[in-house]
């Protein structure tokens, strides 16, 4: 028997793009992966410190907020849990949120000869490089592990719920990230503003506050950010903060699943003009 004959044959006729298409990205899973593990490889290549890069970054930005927010401001922490911790449990979602949506964001202008020269479905590209992002945020956790090691913290019992708020951040970054995507490939101009929408959310996020210091009044409109419920999320599980009140978290957890749908539904969209637009 010929090797070849046990490979799955794609046929490309009309319209079943449209009916099979979550089966095509299985049929290409081992393209998912090599692209996956392509963008860790070539994400810290040639750089001093490596993957290091994944601690330094946010250690720095928690440090700036520790200084700024915790000792001039004085910002309320949560009970006796210190300022590094609960800024650092609210930058380990939001760093791997600004870093997956900033790579998705450019990956289909990144990978423009593959995308004119071979059929694959193109919701692998951007997929690959929010996986990327998770590489990341499990190197961060070994600081924030130290963290409580140091201040003597001990992580709660609601841990265990952890992964469920990972696949959060992962379903938000993964959504927005489609979105921005498709538009970056037609207008370019959004390659300029996308890190501006990223630096503003992070002062409008609960990176450097709890969400308990936000007035009643404001809340809904607070819980419009879907930043919000993932990094209260993180928190609860990891220093046993109180999580928003059940309103709140499900307005802003019905954004994040808006923005998936949006992500989704524009992506498919505009994903037969991308090889032209590129």
């Amino acid at each position: 028997m010929n090797s070849s004959d046990s490979l799955p044959e794609i046929v490309i006729e009309k319209g079943r793009t449209e009916t099979n298409y979550w089966k095509d990205i299985w049929i290409f899973r081992e393209l998912f992966y090599i692209l996956s593990w392509r963008d860790v490889k070539v994400r810290y290549k040639q750089t001093v410190i490596g993957a290091a890069w994944s601690i330094v970054r946010p250690l720095l930005t928690m440090l700036i907020f520790a200084v700024i927010f915790g000792r001039i401001a004085k910002l309320p922490t949560e009970g006796s849990t210190p300022y590094p911790i609960l800024v650092f449990a609210a930058m380990l979602p939001w760093q791997f949120f600004s870093n997956a949506l900033t790579e998705s964001s450019n990956s289909l202008i990144g990978n423009a000869n593959l995308i004119s020269k071979v059929y694959f479905p193109r919701l692998i590209i951007p997929a690959s490089s929010v996986i990327t992002s998770l590489v990341d945020l499990g190197i961060s956790f070994v600081l924030l592990f130290g963290l409580m090691i140091f201040y003597r913290q001990s992580p709660t019992a609601n841990i265990v719920f952890l992964p469920l708020y990972i696949l959060l951040a992962f379903i938000a970054a993964f959504g927005i990230g489609l979105y921005l995507t498709a538009l970056n490939v037609k207008y370019r101009d959004f390659r300029y503003i996308i890190p501006f929408v990223v630096q503003f959310g992070l002062y409008i996020s609960p990176v450097g506050f709890s969400s308990k210091i936000v007035p009643e009044k404001w809340k809904m409109y607070y819980s419009l950010n879907p930043m919000v419920c993932v990094i209260d999320g993180f928190r609860w599980c990891i220093i046993g903060q109180e999580p928003l009140d059940t309103t709140s978290f499900l307005i802003s957890f019905s954004v994040v699943i808006f923005f998936m749908i949006l992500g989704v539904w524009y992506f498919r969209k505009t994903e037969k003009s991308f090889a032209d637009n590129i």
